[in-house]
């Protein structure tokens, strides 16, 4: 059985957000055994708490932004990301801004600040939310699939017309190891072309080369080039599993997405966590049967789609 985890230590990080342009000093603190991932706005004449869940987003313009009370903090998927790839459960956030800060525009920061703090078990079990139907939601050409496996999986498909993009694909079954190595240093991108009506609009008022991969009509513009030669697709894979983690728990399914981002992802949570007949929440998930092939569905189909 997998117990919940949180800090042993609490870490500050400080830097710019990345829509608001704001320097931001952001504390990571130790909490409870089910006390959950929660913000606290402490900038403000009275402080606010704002559980990091489906429920409290509010925002999903080019970031995930939950808010309560009148307050609200902004582009928390990296930290979300991270706190989840480290298998931390309970964690305390304090922060004087209405956004996170972006760092170097991916998770890899905030991964190597949690190492360093520590992490310590709790004597309470960790649960998860065990898929048993599938739930896709839709929006034109877009699509978030969730359907039953023994893990938690993600396949993204991003499509930008773009030939620095062109298509991405990639698969990934997730590990911690692996996705703090191979996809938390990905970084956020975006398009040169797009920047001054963001900006007219108060969005990425605080975007540059230091925190995002910038591509113009030649290609990337950045000096040192990508991270990865897929970077695109893996950070898109980074901020689906920053937003999923709003579940409070984690998921064992396998997300097939195609061309999705934070509004369609919160539409999807929000769809399956309204439909508790697709799925069940245990606290030993190697007690949980979840592989169930479909009537008609021949059984190596079913393997190779999960």
């Amino acid at each position: 059985m997998a117990y919940q985890q949180t800090l042993k230590n609490k870490i500050t990080l400080t830097g710019t957000g990345l829509h608001s342009g704001r320097e931001t000093q952001v504390t990571l603190r130790p909490a409870d055994a089910g006390n959950g991932i929660v913000f606290h706005r402490i900038d403000l004449p009275r402080s606010v708490t704002i559980e990091a869940t489906t429920a409290n987003v509010v925002d999903t313009r080019l970031s995930t932004t939950i808010g309560k009370d009148g307050a609200s903090v902004a582009t928390i998927e990296h930290l979300m990301a991270a706190l989840f790839s480290c298998g931390i459960d309970n964690v305390h956030v304090d922060i004087n801004s209405p956004e996170v800060p972006i760092m170097d525009g991916s998770a890899a920061p905030f991964v190597d600040a949690i190492r360093k703090a520590g992490i310590t078990t709790q004597g309470k079990p960790r649960r998860y939310l065990v898929v048993k139907k599938s739930v896709t939601v839709r929006d034109g050409d877009k699509r978030v699939t969730i359907i039953p496996s023994r893990y938690f999986r993600i396949s993204f498909d991003l499509r930008f017309s773009h030939p620095a993009i062109n298509r991405q694909f990639r698969t990934m079954r997730f590990d911690p190891e692996c996705f703090t190595d191979d996809f938390c240093p990905a970084r956020t991108f975006g398009f040169v072309a797009e920047l001054e009506t963001m900006r007219s609009r108060g969005l990425a008022l605080g975007a540059s080369l230091a925190n995002a991969v910038a591509i113009d009509e030649s290609g990337i513009v950045n000096g040192e080039g990508l991270r990865f030669t897929d970077e695109f697709v893996r950070h898109k894979i980074l901020d689906s599993v920053g937003d999923f983690a709003l579940a409070g728990m984690q998921i064992i399914g396998h997300v097939k997405a195609t061309k999705s981002g934070h509004e369609l992802n919160h539409r999807f949570m929000a769809e399956l966590l309204s439909r508790p007949d697709c799925w069940t929440v245990v606290e030993d998930k190697s007690k949980e049967k979840t592989f169930q092939i479909p009537l008609g569905v021949p059984e190596m189909a079913w393997l190779e789609a999960c």
